[in-house]
Parts: structure tokens; C-alpha cells; sequence
């Protein structure tokens, strides 16, 4: 009983979390918001493939603002990352979901 009880406490947390966090970012405010909002349309196209959902980011970033995007999407990881200023965006969405997208050439 006790772990039906914690996978509805995570299941209600996560719903709660449906709101992007921003942890950092240097962007221009139109290219947050247009990125933030490419981000969740990702993550909840692809709830249970981080891999493709990171896929559609950078390949959207690309077109749009230039080549040399990166992406990374997981939970529980560190990085550490050189990066063309102004094009950084590191958020939380979901819960515990982190997504880093930055351009670098």
C-alpha cells in the first residue's frame, strides 16, 4: 500500500509542475519565451523519450536562430558547458525534468 501511496504523491507533484522554471538563462526575452514554450511542446510530445523530444528542440533551434544548438534533457545530471553569450537557457519542467539548450560554434 505504502508504494501505491508515494507513485500518486509523484504522479500529483508532476502534475503540479506543468509550468516551465526557469534556473537560468542570458537569452533575449522574445527568444526565451519562443524557446521555453518550444521546450514543453517538446517534453509533453515526447513525455517518455527524452532522446526525441531533445531531437525536435535542436532541430527547430537550428532552423530558426542558425546552426550549432545543443540539447540535453534528463534528470540527475551535471554539466558544464562554454557557450556564445546570449543563448543559454537552462529550466526545469515536470518536476524533475531539467532541459539545457545553448548554441555554441
Amino acid at each position: 500500500m505504502g508504494e501505491t501511496e508515494g507513485k500518486k504523491e509523484e504522479a500529483d507533484y508532476k502534475r503540479l509542475q506543468t509550468f516551465p522554471l526557469v534556473r537560468h538563462s542570458d537569452m533575449p526575452e522574445e527568444m526565451r519565451v519562443e524557446t521555453m514554450e518550444l521546450c514543453v511542446t517538446a517534453c509533453e510530445k515526447f513525455s517518455n523519450n527524452n532522446e526525441s523530444a531533445a531531437k525536435m528542440i535542436k532541430e527547430t533551434m537550428d532552423k530558426k536562430f542558425g546552426s550549432s544548438w545543443h540539447v540535453v534533457i534528463g534528470e540527475g545530471f551535471g554539466l558544464e558547458i562554454t557557450h556564445e553569450v546570449k543563448n543559454l537557457l537552462y529550466l526545469y519542467f515536470g518536476g524533475a525534468l531539467a532541459v539545457c539548450v545553448w548554441k555554441c560554434s
